[in-house]
This record gives structure tokens, C-alpha cells and sequence, in this order.
């Protein structure tokens, strides 16, 4: 499962500049400038970046959840369930979503 919303995921990302695949949070992630943007996980879930701003809008949509680490709210990443990434326009729109915030950070330095 996990492998399936990866390989959907590097055809979506695969576009944007400076884009990368990374393995972090037990997943596979994809990081545009070296910010991470989103991430297949496990269970076939989605993990989206998509900033503070956009965050009530994205925990709005069905099947969302806020990130959380060790107990902690991770503000501005939303978990999206692997249901609701099923047909290619959501996960397009999550791709994008997503984006629009990360693409508005400075770059990584390696």
C-alpha cells in the first residue's frame, strides 16, 4: 500500500523544481528545495505539508488528522487517509495544496 501511494506521489512531485525523495517519519517523502512536501506512509496514508495558513482548511476535508510526534501536534502537517487518496485528482489536489505552501520557503542548505 505504502509503495503504491509513493509511486503516485513521485509522479505528481517529479515536476517541481528541486525535488527530491528522502526517507523520514517511516515513510518515503518527497521535499521540494529541500523542505519536505509530502510523504507516503506505512499504511498508505498521505502526510501533507501544507503550512499553518492552510491548516483548518485541510483538517476540514474528510478523513484528515493533524500529524502528531511523540505526543506532539505537528502544526501545518496533516495526515490523509489512505481512502480518501484513492482517485488521482485528490491526490493531485493534496500535492498541490501542499505546495503552495512549501514552494514559499527558502531553500535547504545542504
Amino acid at each position: 500500500m505504502a509503495s503504491q501511494i509513493a509511486d503516485r506521489m513521485r509522479v505528481r512531485t517529479k515536476d517541481y523544481a528541486n525535488s527530491d525523495e528522502i526517507r523520514m517519519f517511516g515513510g518515503v517523502c518527497f521535499t521540494i528545495n529541500g523542505n519536505m512536501h509530502c510523504c507516503a506512509m506505512r499504511a498508505g496514508d498521505g502526510l501533507f505539508r501544507v503550512g499553518p495558513e492552510q491548516e483548518a482548511q485541510a483538517l476540514a476535508r474528510p478523513g484528515t488528522r493533524r500529524m502528531e510526534q511523540a505526543g506532539r501536534a505537528m502544526k501545518g502537517f496533516v495526515i490523509v487517509s489512505a481512502d480518501q487518496l484513492g482517485e488521482e485528482q485528490a491526490l493531485k489536489d493534496w500535492v498541490a495544496l501542499a505546495a503552495n505552501f512549501v514552494e514559499k520557503l527558502p531553500p535547504k542548505k545542504k
